[in-house]
Order: C-alpha cells, then structure tokens, then sequence
C-alpha cells in the first residue's frame, strides 16, 4: 500500500482553479518530486497535502486512511507530517538545540535531548546546539530546519522549494546531503522545486506539473530520455526541434541522418495513415550530437559556453538550422569555425507537426512520444 495517495486532487481559489484533477502515489521509504514552473500549483498541492489547505474535490490518503475529502478534513497537527520551509522558520530567541526539541513537547527531558543529539549529529551540527540561527550559514540553517522537521518522526517529510535561498554552489552540494539524510532517516518525503537540477539530485520520482496537472510522472532518467509530451520535453533539460519525415513506422530521417525508433501513432501504419504528410519534430539533447573530426558531416559554431569540463557549442547545420553539443573542453574551437559531428542517439523522441513540410517546428503540437527505441548509429 502506498504511503501517499492522491487521487483526483483539485482546489481552487475563488473561481480559479489551481490544481486540477491531480492524482500520484509514493510508496514508503520514497522521495518524490512535484517540479514546475511558477505558477503551476506545486506549492498549493504541498499545502493541500499538509492541511494548511482544503481539496475543493478528490482525496488525499496517508497510509491507507483518508485526511482530505469533500466531506473530511484532518487538522495539520494531527497528520504527523513535517514540513522545511523556503525561508528555514526557525525562531530566533530559541537555541539550535531548543529550536530542533520545539516539537517534542510529549517527550521527557532526557529523550528530548538524546533526539536533539542525535539529529545535530545526523545533519553534521554536532556541538552546535547552544548556538542560535543569526550565528549559523544559510545552508547550517537548513540543517536545523530539517532535523526540526524529523524529530518528532513524521510519516511523512515536505520540503518546500527549501533551497532557494543558497548560492548555486551550496544548493547543489546541500540537496545531495539532505536526500542522503532523508534516506537515511527512511522518510518518506516530497520536495516543490522549480529546480531540476535539484529535483534530479534528490528525488527518486519526478512529476512534471503545468497548470495544475502532472503531464509526466516518472524517474528522472525517463523525463530525460523519454518525455510525455512537447512541455516536458521543452521543460527538462537542454534541447532543440529538427524537421523530420517519418520513412516507415520505425524510421525517420532528419538532416543529420536516419533515426531508427517508435514513429507518433499516426504514422504507425505508415504514411498513408498520417495526417500530417509524416513531418514531424525530433528531439536532440546537446549530447545526441557529438564531436567528431573525422566526419563528413560539418557544423558551424556560432556560440559556446565554457563549463568547465566541457563546452556548450551551438551549431549551425548547412541548413541554417542549429543543434547544440557538449564537447570536452580541450576542443576549444573559435566562433565561425567549421567541425566535424555525427549521430549519438539513444533514445529517439518524436513529436507529430501542426504545420506542413514548410512550418515552424517550435510549433509542434504536444503529443504523448512513443517508448523510446535505441538509434541505429
């Protein structure tokens, strides 16, 4: 049974619906994710889940009972959830130590401590107990906040976009530490985030939300590789759209070459069965396009960027088209020149046209991709 259940979720505000029809599951020990752009509802699911929020429909379930319904609402205080705030909360009069025990209140003396002990040490703050949250970093800070959440032992933890205050270097670093934690703990957990960097580092399950409905639920590596539809293709990771037509129910052929993989439903009979003249948008991530003196093929670099072990090149096909690659940084290649690329595809993404041979593919109409197929190379 899963932890978690939602199950046709929607709430609004007013006459604005905010989430809409929403439903997932997370299994006990699991880290979920609810990744978005602003707006999109993740946090007023978080607060739904927590009880600071009624559900205008559906229901939510912890541990097979139900806490939110039409007809049923569990005050927050008695779900046994812990939350981690954007901005930590701590309270500044209090200790370190007092700060992590405030919801201890059941507890004796000596358990109050020996949990606070053992927190301080689980999130590396051993001995900082009698400090107070001005005295500590943004990412110290965190620390507590989370160690605060998990003394009293929640079913279930919810993190908050708690990252969004640190510097780039820290969140990443930070995130990898908490997920470890989390784990470590056996919580059960679900983290808002408009991140996916973040989302990636800590999450075992990801659920792309726009306006208020998940359009992909899944691990990190198939949003990647295998997105639902145009949005999460667009909103995961780095990418361009090249012109494709469909040769037969398993093949396409772009400007680069033939992919080999599954063809949009429409044109799985073959081209008498598409609509759309069997044009369609391919998807190509900066490491499908790989460098490669040796090919014939040639590619312009019109623009890079230096990170570090690696260059962002984008390039312009003869076409006047331009796709993205990650080149190993010692191939430091000038702006105007001329190199060799090939065909590095895994995982083949397709999405049906809205427009003739002729139209603008960025204009590709959202449609669920077929289970990704390895490439001939």
């Amino acid at each position: 049974m899963p932890l978690l259940e939602l199950h046709e979720v929607s709430h609004a505000y007013g006459r604005h619906l905010v989430v809409d029809a929403l439903s997932f599951s997370l299994e006990q020990g699991s880290i979920g994710c609810l990744l978005g752009p602003s707006g999109c509802g993740k946090t007023t699911v978080l607060r739904t889940i927590a009880g600071f929020e009624h559900v205008s429909f559906g229901e939510i379930r912890l541990n097979g009972l139900t806490v939110s319904s039409q007809a049923l609402h569990l005050p927050p205080e008695q779900r046994r959830i812990g939350m981690v705030f954007q901005d930590y909360a701590l309270f500044p009069h209090l200790s370190v130590a007092d700060n992590i025990a405030f919801g201890l209140s059941g507890a004796t003396g000596a358990q109050r401590h020996a949990r606070v002990a053992e927190l301080l040490a689980t999130v590396g703050l051993g001995g900082s107990g009698g400090e107070f949250p001005h005295e500590l970093s943004g990412g110290q800070q965190q620390r507590v906040a989370l160690a605060r959440a998990l003394a009293p032992k929640p079913h279930l933890l919810l993190l908050d976009e708690p990252f969004s205050n640190l510097d780039v270097d820290l969140r990443e670093r930070l995130s990898l530490e908490v997920r470890d934690i989390i784990k470590q703990a056996g919580i059960t957990a679900i983290l808002v985030t408009h991140d996916q960097h973040e989302a990636f580092a800590i999450a075992d399950e990801i659920g792309i939300m726009h306006e208020g409905r998940i359009q992909q639920w899944g691990t990190p590596y198939d949003l990647y590789h295998r997105p639902a539809n145009r949005f999460v293709a667009d909103f995961v990771g780095q990418g361009v759209f090249l012109q494709g037509q469909v040769l037969n129910p398993h093949e396409v052929r772009i400007e680069l070459g033939t992919l080999s993989g599954n063809i949009p439903t429409e044109c799985s009979s073959g081209c008498n069965a598409c609509d759309r003249a069997c044009h369609v948008s391919v998807l190509l991530r900066p490491d499908d396009i790989v460098h490669d003196d040796a090919s014939a093929t040639q590619a312009e670099v019109v623009a890079k960027a230096f990170r570090g072990a690696e260059f962002l090149y984008t390039l312009r096909l003869p076409s006047g088209m331009r796709v993205l690659s990650l080149v190993p940084s010692h191939h430091n290649h000038a702006i105007g020149e001329k190199i060799g690329i090939r065909l590095g595809v895994d995982h083949v993404v397709v999405f049906r046209n809205t427009e003739t041979p002729g139209g603008a593919i960025n204009r590709a109409a959202p449609h669920p991709a077929a289970p990704s197929a390895e490439a001939t190379r």
